[in-house]
């Protein structure tokens, strides 16, 4: 375990344990937070992290160990399912119990940032909006050790980033839990994995941790075949020649004792590994389903502070879409991204004929048969349990992906022990409630998936195994999430909410939407500004360095935003031709013909703006050498 020894210590927990009366959760376990920390803490769901986090922040106790926090030290924790006190304003369970009211304004700005009104009372909040409040009532404190547990659940992508920023400029130290592998390689510093109810530490970049982990599980694999061999040439040994030599082999015996007793402690917690498999995709036809001209609206919220509420003016209304088209083939996989609460699951809904529209209308194509994943789980009954979820009629089998299986069997592939399979669903977790829920789904008939927030509190562990599940299917695939690495390593396609109710469509994952989009900012700022481009221009031609643009360089740059907007004049022009509703019925062929010509034309736009950004950015870097004047 590398620490910097030169950095204060803030909080210490030695030879820490929990005991769960049939099992050690946490055995043995030593950890040691240091000014400048920035850790990520992992480990499998029903590893013991949330119980780790609350021993840190004082509300749990331990069976054995000790805790020691550097005196004067603020700690400030934010649990995964917070409890808010009712009858205040967001403003002051922000700042409850803090002095000087003259800097409310920052609480008002982390508040607004999230989303949410500074004086909207907290009775009501969703738990997406309570978690939102808490991490501003942490991150406000300014405390010395900063433990927070999934903090990105329930969190949209500006406000993740923002996150980040703040958490950046933390002095203190910072313990995370998070699914959110992005959110972990831009922030941390080190790595604490909580394996076998013992903690682990290394120093460095989270992309590290999979090569890491998997050395010290092979390194064990080893160890544990060597200790059982050794316990079955003991064990024959002590069968077959104990009798004849009682007494003088009584502390070989006794030794016979200790390695099983040492091999059950090492080896007696291994997690069963979890299953998952979807299935081939149902038949059905190359169209999924074509949006056509849709719009849509919702009723603009406003506070009344009479109930202290949010009350929803069904006469004021805010739009969401705007004659939105789309067209969906099979074997797409499209990614949607935006802000909470700028119509994402609206557009899902009405794509799935759940919902209506304002104006327009979506047509299914042959056999369409989706398999939605909800983020508010409406499709589990939270008074039955996960055996009688998947029971039809009282029957204890399954047919899955072409094989039939016993409920409990399906169930234990999806770490559900015997007990948890006949608890009520409200009982579970948030992560076992939507492991519930992909193992519904997956035992369905279906050819598209459709995921809201499939993310929200899963392990990394079964985010990466829904993403080979994902990657395996053969069907078409449509996914809302803020998770910037599951979206990157899933589609191939974005649709981004962007101002004014406008959709944008681009092609590859999140990092490259990302990508075309500063692209397109800068070329922007360029026509805007066009003077203090040129201007720049005539200085650096009058620099003497080494390094300049080449003059195929300084065309395309001058040219290619010319290009690319003819470009899109004419993707616009084939996805009008493409929204016609008859077109395919009577014209197939044109149909398939534009539709192909529609993807060359994409490509040829990517290709144009991915040279340009990085022409763009060559010319940024030479400007920044110029000698100042």
């Amino acid at each position: 375990m590398r620490v910097n020894k030169m950095a204060p210590t803030l909080m210490t927990i030695a030879n820490a344990g929990v005991n769960l009366g049939d099992r050690w959760l946490i055995r043995g376990a030593d950890l040691s937070l240091h000014t400048g920390d920035r850790l990520a803490l992992v480990g499998p769901n029903g590893a013991g992290k949330s119980t780790l986090m609350k021993l840190l922040s004082g509300l749990g106790d331990m069976d054995e160990g000790s805790l020691w926090t550097s005196p004067g030290a603020e700690v400030s924790y934010l649990p995964q399912a917070p409890q808010i006190s009712p009858g205040l304003t967001l403003r002051d369970l922000v700042t409850e119990g803090t002095s000087g009211s003259g800097i409310d304004y920052k609480a008002d700005a982390m508040l607004m940032q999230m989303g949410l009104d500074p004086m909207r009372v907290s009775d009501g909040l969703s738990g997406g909006e309570a978690r939102r409040v808490s991490l501003a009532r942490a991150l406000y404190t300014k405390p010395d050790i900063l433990l927070l547990d999934e903090p990105t659940n329930h969190m949209d992508l500006p406000t993740i980033e923002w996150m980040e920023d703040i958490l950046h400029q933390h002095h203190g130290a910072l313990l995370v839990v998070s699914h959110d592998r992005a959110f972990l390689r831009n922030l941390g510093t080190g790595i604490i994995w909580l394996h076998d109810g013992k903690l682990r530490r290394r120093d460095g970049h989270f992309d590290e941790f999979e090569s890491w982990s998997n050395s010290i599980l092979t390194e064990e694999a080893v160890v544990l075949h060597k200790m059982d061999r050794r316990i079955v040439n003991e064990t024959k040994w002590s069968r077959e020649g104990i009798s004849a030599r009682r007494k003088r082999n009584q502390g070989r015996l006794r030794e016979l004792k200790s390695l099983r007793a040492e091999r059950a402690r090492v080896g007696g917690t291994k997690q069963r590994a979890m299953h998952m498999e979807v299935g081939p995709a149902d038949s059905g036809g190359q169209l999924v389903l074509e949006a056509i001209n849709l719009c849509a609206s919702v009723p603009t919220p406003h506070p009344n502070p009479a109930k202290g509420d949010i009350e929803h003016d069904p006469k004021q209304r805010r739009t969401l879409l705007k004659h939105f088209n789309l067209l969906v083939r099979r074997s797409d996989r499209i990614g949607i991204v935006g802000p909470n609460g700028v119509g994402k699951s609206t557009l899902v809904r009405l794509l799935l004929n759940i919902a209506k529209p304002d104006s327009g209308r979506v047509r299914h194509g042959f056999n369409l048969i989706p398999a939605y994943f909800d983020q508010r789980r409406e499709a589990l009954d939270h008074d039955r349990s996960p055996w009688t979820t998947l029971s039809e009629g009282g029957k204890d089998m399954i047919e899955v992906a072409g094989q039939t299986k016993h409920i409990t069997s399906y169930l234990r592939d999806f770490m559900f022990d015997d007990v948890k399979m006949t608890q009520r669903v409200s009982t579970l977790s948030g992560g076992e409630q939507n492991r519930l829920l992909l193992a519904k789904l997956f035992a369905q008939s279906h050819n598209f998936l459709v995921l809201d927030e499939p993310t929200n509190d899963l392990d990394i562990e079964t985010l990466e195994l829904l993403q080979e599940v994902i990657a395996d299917y053969d069907g078409t695939v449509l996914i809302v999430s803020h998770d910037r690495d599951f979206l990157d390593r899933t589609v191939t396609g974005i649709l981004a909410f962007e101002s004014d109710a406008k959709i944008v469509s681009h092609a590859g994952g999140y990092s490259d939407y990302l990508d075309r989009k500063k692209c397109a900012e800068a070329r922007q700022a360029r026509k805007v500004n066009p003077k203090r481009t040129k201007k720049s221009r005539l200085e650096k031609s009058k620099t003497n360095r080494p390094a300049r643009l080449s003059f195929r360089e300084k065309h395309l740059l001058e040219n290619l935003p010319d290009e690319i907007a003819e470009l899109e004049l004419e993707i616009a022009d084939i996805e009008a031709a493409l929204a016609d509703p008859n077109l395919f019925q009577n014209n197939p062929n044109k149909f398939n013909d534009l539709a192909n010509l529609l993807t060359t034309r994409r490509n040829n736009k990517e290709g144009k703006e991915l040279e340009w950004l990085k022409i763009a950015e060559k010319a940024e870097t030479l400007e920044k050498t110029l000698p100042k004047p």
